[in-house]
């Protein structure tokens, strides 16, 4: 099951995108305030973080950076209705994933996190393939670096 944590500080917005989310299948988390999702992100597993950019707390921006430092493989995606390029380079250096404008359509961002969710398993596919890779290599060497027991 994909889990999606909402970091809004508007309650009908968050309940609205809930309701979109869980009629696509997934798990989904709200909060009003950064403090209560960095507690929740040390607590679970999001595959989705959706940031609202301005919260009562702290900047969505802060939020991505410690996401970043402490959950990469986690999809940001910052959703505003204060869109600035200040805010949206900010985002870009913090490592958004992506970047939707409020109001939007619901679809646009269903789209944009099946879009990325399958970026993820693409690169975790590759993250494995090179593991197993590495071990197959490792291996050989480990058998053709042996010392020959004399008789």
């Amino acid at each position: 099951m994909v889990n999606v944590l909402v970091v809004d500080d508007d309650e009908k917005f968050r309940e609205m995108i809930s309701e979109i989310l869980e009629q696509e299948g997934y798990s989904v988390q709200c909060f009003g305030t950064g403090k209560e999702s960095i507690a929740a992100s040390k607590e679970d597993l999001f595959n989705v973080a959706l940031i609202d950019i301005h919260l009562p707390d702290m900047e969505g921006t802060e939020i991505l950076s410690k996401l970043r430092k402490t959950k990469p493989e986690t999809v940001k995606i910052i959703i505003t209705g204060n869109a600035t390029l200040d805010n949206s380079i900010e985002a870009a250096n913090k490592g958004v994933d992506g970047y939707i404008v409020k109001p939007f359509d619901p679809q646009k961002l269903v789209d944009l996190i099946k879009i990325k969710l399958k970026e993820q398993m693409e690169e975790l596919e590759i993250n494995e393939e090179k593991v197993a890779e590495y071990i197959g290599m490792r291996h050989e060497w480990m058998t053709c670096a042996r010392p020959k027991k004399r008789k």
